[in-house]
């Protein structure tokens, strides 16, 4: 499926709160994630690998703008072409957290991972320090599968990661609702 045939979102308030992600959205992209609130806990890509990233059809990003067309969020997820199913939440930086667009931008990602992409399972990783997000994790149905001990860094030190997944049968349960057949090879 590509990225600009996703499907309306099922929530009318949430119909317009995210859009595939574009070229010219990379250089804002980049700057959420150096931003004082994302850049201990994300990744810091160069325009290059994210422009890399964009353009690969087993990787989908997602944007969520303002009334003035400012960025709000983005959301990177990779293993879309997986034999598993199994897709990853790279990434999603929100430019003011507490506000509650992290958790509604979640809910959308989770629902398209699992009726739009057909995925048997959706993982993430979440540094350890990084509290207020793997709270939300949970809160959404994520499941703690375990640490990654120091596999991620920060300027000089290594941080441990903690492995989180939804499985279908977990989203389901949850919604009430059958995720999709996966979309055919």
């Amino acid at each position: 499926m590509s990225p600009t045939s996703c499907k309306p979102m099922q929530n009318p308030s949430d119909a317009s709160l995210l859009r595939p992600a574009v070229v010219d959205d990379i250089p804002l992209i980049v700057a959420m994630e150096k931003a004082a609130e994302a850049r201990n806990f994300v990744g810091q890509w160069p325009e290059e690998r994210h422009r890399q990233t964009l353009s690969n059809s087993d990787a989908r990003y997602f944007v969520s703008g303002g009334e003035q067309g400012e960025l709000q969020a983005f959301a990177i997820l990779r293993g879309i072409e997986e034999a598993s199913r199994s897709i990853e939440l790279k990434r999603v930086v929100v430019a003011t957290p507490g506000k509650g667009l992290g958790r509604r931008i979640l809910k959308q990602l989770i629902r398209i991972v699992f009726e739009e992409f057909g995925a048997h399972r959706m993982f993430l990783d979440v540094y350890e320090d990084n509290v207020r997000a793997r709270h939300l994790y949970e809160s959404l149905g994520f499941v703690h599968e375990g640490i990654m001990r120091e596999a991620g860094e920060r300027g000089v030190q290594f941080i441990s990661l903690h492995l989180m997944s939804m499985l279908d049968s977990e989203y389901e349960a949850r919604t009430g609702l059958e995720a999709a057949s996966p979309p055919p090879l």
